[in-house]
């Protein structure tokens, strides 16, 4: 990074280099310009300042980045029921760790979890730490901080890698900020460098652009990484790698916050878990034609999904949303009716096993991923594919 210096002794018509900065960042305060939040760092102002500004490299401590190595994976669990996800992540650890050849580790914290750790030698991971202490029987954010803190500093991990889970989003920041580290949420990409340095990429600027992120002065690097969006390893029948107990002495447990009861949240089948989706986008001129989408899903024996704008509208509730702001899918079969195909869709459902897409605009990102392209009106398609289907079932 870098920050601007403003020479004001070159100063001479404030009023003209204030209307050089296109995002108004630039401010006349007593007869001084000063840089405000709105600047973009687009060094403009230093091309046509005729040099009032200079554009100056901040030098970062650097870090012993041998001292640091191993891809880690938080095991994501609810009282020893290991989440998906975690699987997928060990997945994407162990392709990032057999770049630079390093090992992959599982940290696993809670009560009574020391059986069901051997679960996860099952999908090749070298060492499986476990904390399992009395303290983190129900998720305590700052006992579970505790614990996770003292994971990296026994092991010292290149990268640590947490599923985009309730618990996840809570505990990763969590640890970043107490290693004065960075956090890269919801990354659609992980690629790694020769020198560790954990290539993070993810949909910005509202999708309109795919953003590269590097952590190369910090160590641990830390991502999270929604359900469903890596691929998950088989099981192998063999195990291989070794558990190790974290020990943690009980004083180090100093929460301020007593969890009293758990309330379980009814379970709910949801988007997520549909073999087939029909997805209504901004195609779909009437709230009143959402009937067209949920009468193709019926016939098909699917559910029915919508984009940002029309959950945004109340046209369908959020849970109902796909996307990077609402849910991830990968069902058998997706139909998008009228969607577009934005960078924060497409990451939403781009591993669906076949994309179906109907889009009157030839040049629709969303054919871009499509398996099969449908350019036309929903209006006139969607109809006559019901009607097919039924004809179809009744032959």
């Amino acid at each position: 990074m870098g920050k601007l210096i403003v020479h004001q002794e070159k100063v001479q018509d404030i009023a003209a280099l204030i209307k050089i900065c296109p995002f108004g960042a630039m401010e006349d305060k007593n007869g001084k310009i000063e840089i405000n939040s709105a600047c973009r760092l687009c060094k403009l102002c230093v091309k046509r300042g005729k040099g009032v500004f200079e554009f100056v490299e901040e030098t970062t401590a650097g870090i012993d980045k041998s001292v640091w190595r191993g891809i880690a994976v938080y095991v994501d669990h609810v009282d020893g029921k290991i989440h998906p996800v975690t699987y997928e992540l060990i997945g994407k650890a162990r392709e990032l760790a057999a770049k630079i050849n390093q090992p992959v580790y599982a940290v696993f914290l809670g009560a009574d979890i020391d059986k069901k750790a051997q679960e996860i030698l099952h999908y090749g991971v070298d060492k499986v730490y476990v904390c399992d202490k009395k303290e983190l029987h129900a998720f305590n954010i700052e006992n579970y901080t505790t614990a996770f803190a003292a994971f990296v500093d026994k092991v010292k991990p290149a990268a640590i890698l947490v599923g985009a889970t309730p618990v996840g989003r809570q505990l990763a920041p969590r640890v970043a900020a107490h290693f004065h580290t960075g956090l890269t949420a919801d990354c659609t990409i992980l690629d790694i460098h020769e020198n560790t340095d954990l290539v993070q990429i993810r949909p910005a600027f509202g999708g309109n652009i795919m953003a590269e992120i590097l952590t190369p002065n910090h160590r641990p690097q830390m991502a999270t990484v929604r359900y469903k969006i890596m691929d998950a390893p088989k099981r192998s029948d063999e195990i291989s790698g070794s558990i190790e107990l974290l020990e943690l002495d009980a004083a180090k447990f100093t929460s301020k916050v007593e969890v009293l009861s758990i309330t379980k949240k009814p379970k709910e089948i949801g988007i997520e878990n549909a073999d087939v989706l029909v997805v209504a986008g901004r195609g779909v001129k009437k709230k009143e034609d959402l009937k067209l989408i949920q009468e193709l899903a019926e016939v098909l024996n699917g559910d029915y999904a919508c984009t940002r704008p029309l959950a945004e509208n109340g046209w369908l509730e959020p849970k109902r949303q796909i996307g990077l702001s609402g849910r991830t899918v990968r069902p058998k079969l997706i139909i998008t009716c009228g969607v577009s195909g934005s960078v924060q869709f497409v990451a939403g459902m781009e591993h669906s096993e076949q994309i179906f897409a109907i889009n009157s605009d030839p040049k629709a990102s969303i054919f871009k991923v499509a398996n099969y392209a449908v350019v036309g009106d929903l209006y006139e398609i969607i109809p006559k594919l019901i009607e097919k289907i039924k004809q179809g079932r009744n032959s």
